[in-house]
């Protein structure tokens, strides 16, 4: 949705009334998250980012750096029912999606039941993604796009909202699979989780380790997130904005974009992109507390939202570049 005239005449008093109200409310979500989760800001916020979106984040990091504690914050915080899976080897889809049993009733009769999976929830927090095998990794991709799965030919939908919050550990690591491109692609986000600051890590030691713990408290209901995504969607993007996120992703196709990239991407950014940071955009300003996006959050938002979705050329590899160099050098041209 584009707007020529400025945000606060193009946006209808509804709208207006609904912005405010959503404002409040997500502001104190944000500050409740950040009072548990320490030195992170920058990995809460992108986590908010995704969540108000409507889509899907990947989560990546080191073990012990708090990506499973903020998941449960969030969906504690968001009043949101969430469930955790631990992915392992030997974990089958049917694991995550659910089975039929057959079921004998008092007259002897025999029917099949479907019994659900921990999918059917609101936040599914995907622990190690990528140490289960690419059979069970697919079971995920219908249900994260589609948002219903299918079991023996029948049709199941999920809950609405329905987000997964995936973490992956360096693929560096023993016994990891990397994901697959496609779904890759259905993540909105990939979020870099990395070491706190001293500072941060000192809080992390004394409020951590006493008789009292920080707890998350529920902020917000499941209808007022709903109505906030609503929201995300209606806030007027500008022209500038929409040329800003298509000069960006365009750029960074290794055969039509910028000579930047030229001879050093195997692939690029596909549409999906687009879409993933016309809707980003839209709920962080939303979070920073603004009703319409700048061209500075197409900025801030390049690198997680185009980051899994390019991969370097061998040659490039070899040279010593790095696909966030690439996108800060496309980034700082708009």
């Amino acid at each position: 949705m584009t707007h020529g005239s400025s945000p606060a005449t193009s946006l209808d008093d509804g709208i207006v009334a609904t912005a405010e109200s959503c404002l409040a409310a997500v502001g104190k979500a944000r500050e409740a998250i950040h009072g548990v989760i320490f030195g992170q800001e920058q990995v809460v916020d992108l986590a908010l980012v995704t969540i108000l979106a409507g889509g899907h984040g990947l989560l990546v990091g080191l073990p012990g750096l708090a990506k499973t504690k903020l998941v449960e914050t969030l969906g504690t915080v968001l009043g949101l029912d969430a469930r955790r899976v631990q992915f392992t080897p030997d974990l089958m889809p049917s694991d995550i999606l659910g089975t039929e049993i057959l079921d004998e009733d008092a007259d002897r009769r025999r029917s099949f039941r479907f019994v659900k999976g921990p999918v059917f929830t609101q936040l599914l927090m995907a622990d190690e993604i990528n140490r289960a095998s690419p059979r069970t990794q697919s079971a995920l991709l219908q249900a994260m796009q589609e948002h219903f799965v299918s079991v023996a030919g029948e049709r199941h939908d999920l809950p609405r909202p329905f987000h997964v919050l995936a973490t992956q550990n360096p693929i560096e690591q023993e016994g990891t699979y990397p994901l697959p491109e496609a779904q890759l692609d259905r993540f909105l986000l990939e979020i870099d989780v990395g070491y706190p600051d001293r500072a941060a890590e000192r809080r992390i030691l004394i409020e951590t380790t006493g008789i009292e713990e920080t707890r998350a408290r529920s902020v917000m209901t499941t209808e007022e997130l709903l109505t906030a995504q609503r929201l995300v969607r209606r806030l007027p993007v500008g022209e500038a904005v929409v040329e800003a996120i298509l000069d960006l992703v365009r750029s960074a196709r290794p055969d039509s974009g910028d000579g930047i990239v030229k001879g050093k991407l195997l692939w690029g950014p596909g549409p999906r992109a687009s879409q993933a940071l016309t809707l980003a955009v839209r709920a962080r300003a939303l979070i920073e507390g603004r009703v319409a996006p700048s061209v500075a959050d197409v900025k801030a938002l390049a690198e997680p939202v185009l980051k899994h979705r390019m991969a370097l050329s061998f040659a490039a590899r070899a040279d010593g570049e790095t696909v966030p160099g690439l996108i800060r050098q496309l980034a700082s041209k708009l």
